[in-house]
């Protein structure tokens, strides 16, 4: 049946069907034609994954996003990034990484982390005599690490299908996050010494102090969730309540940048990414059912495990496969799909599966960058008014220091469990 589900399924992507319509139609397509098993067999299955506790962290905390970032929050980071780096030559572009980096501690996604800093940032630097793609990719590349620096929503979903505390990938993805953002901060700041980007005056220390004042409400917003996590004051589904709450709060009574009349808005935007989400989860882990009754998975893995037994060897195998599958699909959607399917190769060579799971996110986010899919290289596109192939070509440097830093991790796992490790 695997060659008929693969058929249906590039099929179906021909033709235009999303991508979260084409992985459900393809297993009933496949299903049927074979009388593998009932269809009704996949409504069970859908109901079963949707049916989880942990999964409500997701609308929380894409509401808690969008709350934060129409509420001031991300004018208020770019400032603070501002005061602190701008001054550097390709300042501007550092402080683009910088903002993102923060406001990915808001967020937990990459494509709200580049639609909210791209939306305060390219215009500037394109007036400041940056080229205008070079800016585009900045703002792309960056938003990756929205993804990365908790709370993440691809860490949720690799929580819920692995059985990894997802507060202990919370923690373990904050050093490799800062990593990420240091390193794409170089190399900006190696382009634009080239290209003369110079940076702006030198902010003084009132300016710096105000900054920091203006911005400690949202910067206190992950401090809050992962010290209520680990001070055992909530769970992680429940931190994401709790971002909501902090939220509104920030955004309507000390920000002041939203109202009451609004919020009916952000609930049915983030009901909107939530519904394409969750569904686009719940088809992704049928066909990994499928997959599994027809013993893919563990064929797989027998193939990745015939190459080598070095478990660096095999970390790296799967993390080009990462690479190239990310390039197609939606990381929530690949990571449901080959969690499954990692994850006994990774416990069958004791690769410990905290340390392999931030890996996952980290390989997959920087699918958000290449194309055909790449989501946050459209979002920069249509905030700049950009030409794809033109952004393409400015952010190759970018995503080569990110699939480098990946790999680097890969020999380095103490780095990525060094603070789960602290608070055992």
């Amino acid at each position: 049946m695997g060659a008929l589900l693969t058929a249906f399924f590039i099929v179906f992507l021909m033709l235009g069907v999303p991508i979260a319509v084409t992985l459900g139609l393809a297993c009933i397509f496949a299903v049927t034609v074979t009388g593998a098993f009932p269809v009704q067999v996949l409504v069970q299955k859908m109901f079963n994954t949707a049916n989880s506790f942990s999964l409500m962290a997701i609308p929380f905390f894409i509401l808690a996003g969008n709350i934060m970032a129409s509420g001031g929050v991300s004018r208020r980071l770019v400032n603070l990034a501002a005061a602190l780096f701008g001054r550097t030559s390709g300042g501007l572009a550092l402080v683009a990484t910088l903002a993102s980096t923060f406001f990915g501690a808001v967020s937990g996604s990459a494509p709200a982390t580049t639609a909210a800093i791209g939306g305060v940032m390219i215009q500037p630097m394109i007036e400041k005599g940056y080229d205008k793609n070079f800016a585009g990719a900045v703002v792309a590349a960056s938003g990756t690490i929205g993804l990365i620096i908790p709370p993440s929503l691809t860490m949720v979903l690799y929580g819920v299908s692995t059985g990894v505390s997802i507060g202990d990938l919370f923690l373990a993805g904050i050093i490799p996050g800062i990593i990420i953002c240091i390193a794409l901060m170089i190399v900006e700041y190696v382009i634009s010494v080239r290209r003369s980007y110079r940076g702006e005056e030198k902010a003084s220390r009132e300016v710096i102090a105000k900054a920091f004042k203006e911005s400690v409400w949202a910067i206190l917003m992950p401090v809050i969730i992962l010290g209520g996590i680990y001070a055992g004051v909530f769970t992680p589904t429940e931190s994401a309540a709790v971002a909501v709450v902090y939220g509104l709060i920030v955004g309507l009574f000390f920000y002041k940048e939203i109202s009451f009349a609004e919020l009916p808005k952000l609930i049915l935007k983030s009901a909107k990414s939530t519904a394409l989400l969750m569904y686009l989860m719940i088809t992704a882990d049928v066909l990994s059912y499928v997959l599994v009754s027809e013993q893919i998975p563990q064929n797989i893995a027998n193939s990745i495990l015939s190459v080598s037994q070095s478990a660096i060897v095999v970390q790296l195998i799967m993390v080009v496969i990462l690479l190239i599958v990310g390039t197609f699909l939606n990381n929530s959607a690949a990571m449901v799909l080959l969690a499954p399917i990692f994850y006994p190769i990774i416990m069958s060579l004791h690769i410990d599966p905290l340390f392999f799971g931030i890996i996952m996110v980290i390989t997959l986010a920087i699918g958000h960058n290449t194309p055909p899919v790449g989501l946050c290289l459209f979002i920069a596109c249509d905030i700049g008014g950009l030409k794809l192939e033109d952004l393409v070509k400015e952010i190759v440097p970018l995503v080569a220091v990110l699939i480098v830093t990946v790999v680097l991790l890969n020999f380095f796992p103490e780095i990525i469990l060094f603070l789960p490790r602290l608070v055992r």
